[in-house]
């Protein structure tokens, strides 16, 4: 295992961010480590990079105009955490449910640790009640 900076972190946070971004998903076998744990994975998430490309191809094919903006980040040698907005139309299936052709933007917040360049743990909480509810979808509280 090798030491990474706060930069190095950084950038490897950035390049999952546009991969994410670009619709990508081939470039998570890089920036995946294979044994990587996700603390808050979406629902039959996988390890490794095989659940990420899974989790975010079923989100860009339910919202294909799908676009994440970090709002603020910190970093350190050990971790990187930032608060995002997520944005998107849902013109595809999302989570066995018609498309609605409505938007939806939600905010999160992450923390990823890395090793070599790679993402090895991850911890996260995404406003899931606020996409169904701006998609009417949520159930009747």
């Amino acid at each position: 295992m090798r030491e990474m900076t706060r930069e190095q972190n950084i950038a490897s946070q950035q390049a999952f961010g546009e991969a994410v971004n670009a619709g990508n998903l081939a470039a998570f076998d890089d920036l995946v480590a294979p044994d990587s744990v996700d603390h808050d994975p979406a629902p039959g998430q996988v390890p490794g990079p095989k659940g990420y490309a899974a989790f975010f191809g079923e989100l860009r094919t339910a919202f294909p105009d799908l676009a994440l903006e970090v709002e603020k980040l910190v970093a350190d040698d050990d971790t990187v955490a930032f608060a995002y907005t997520m944005t998107g139309t849902q013109t595809g299936e999302f989570r066995g449910h018609a498309p609605t052709g409505k938007p939806v933007k939600i905010r999160g917040l992450q923390i990823s640790s890395f090793e070599d360049g790679k993402l090895v743990e991850r911890w996260g909480s995404s406003d899931e009640l606020g996409i169904l509810t701006q998609l009417g979808l949520a159930p009747d509280a």
